[in-house]
């Protein structure tokens, strides 16, 4: 196993699915997050085992909102894993009637708390949400404190917030969305009503966007800087990364482009 703190891999990072694990050892059981449940529980239980994890290691799932690629599997998460399902009591009330997931949720999920910190691993991590604007019943993004190690990922965001740039300007890594390439989706075959869904502030953030938004957080303690939820169609990981290099450039920030679908290294932070 990995061992040297905080790790942190993503298992798949697109339209086709999200899950990312996020790993403490402090010597004393260490502490596990799962953020989404996009992919099979297979996978996710091949890609721990591939790194000495297994599903011991996960103590607490996070969810940011109620589409599809992100709660795919929610319901084999919380029948399987057992383990302590948290999101928005907006989030709850959508997800308890919704055909994939409402059976299952009763027994694990539990209520994040409005505008302050959640302990979802107590004593080791703890959690506090912040909506962002995306098509969803409700959309959050997260700042996880890992033993004062603050980790914030915005997957899904039409546009940056105030709040979202205050959080990851205090953050040692963050998760940013880098959705689209402008002239990739103007250009492309997708229809004029879809291209402006995904460019209209409450669909996804674009290659530009996310550089501009790590111009705007960028400070001294920043050091990793991963881009998620690259789409297939109007976006490669060349034209994500060389957009937010220039904002990186100079600093000594770690900048990765996230595969879709296959799985990252496992991370350490």
């Amino acid at each position: 196993m990995i061992s040297n703190k905080i790790v942190f891999q993503s298992l798949s990072s697109g339209s086709c699915g999200n899950c990312y694990f996020l790993h403490m050892d402090d010597g004393e059981g260490g502490a596990g997050v799962i953020i989404d449940a996009g992919v099979s529980m297979r996978r996710l239980k091949q890609e721990l085992m591939k790194n000495g994890f297994t599903y011991d290691d996960i103590d607490a799932i996070l969810i940011t909102h109620d589409h599809m690629d992100h709660i795919h599997n929610l319901g084999p998460y919380c029948k399987r894993l057992l383990k302590p399902v948290w999101m928005t009591r907006k989030l709850r009330n959508s997800l308890a009637t919704h055909w994939m997931t409402g059976e299952y949720l009763g027994p694990v999920v539990k209520n994040l708390k409005d505008g302050d910190w959640s302990e979802i691993v107590p004593g080791k991590i703890r959690a506090k949400y912040f909506i962002v604007p995306h098509d969803a019943t409700q959309t959050v993004g997260y700042c996880i404190d890992i033993k004062g190690y603050i980790f914030v990922i915005m997957t899904d965001i039409g546009r940056m917030t105030d709040e979202a740039l205050s959080y990851a300007s205090q953050a040692s890594t963050v998760v940013i969305e880098s959705n689209y390439d402008l002239d990739m989706l103007r250009g492309g075959s997708y229809p004029v009503e879809l291209q402006n869904r995904i460019c209209g502030g409450h669909g996804h953030l674009s290659n530009e966007e996310c550089a501009d938004a790590i111009r705007d957080f960028m400070h001294q303690g920043l050091s990793n800087v991963f881009l998620c939820h690259l789409s297939e169609n109007n976006n490669n990981p060349h034209k994500a990364y060389e957009a937010s290099a220039t904002a990186v450039e100079g600093t000594g920030v770690r900048l990765i482009a996230l595969p879709r679908q296959s799985a990252s290294p496992m991370f350490i932070l």
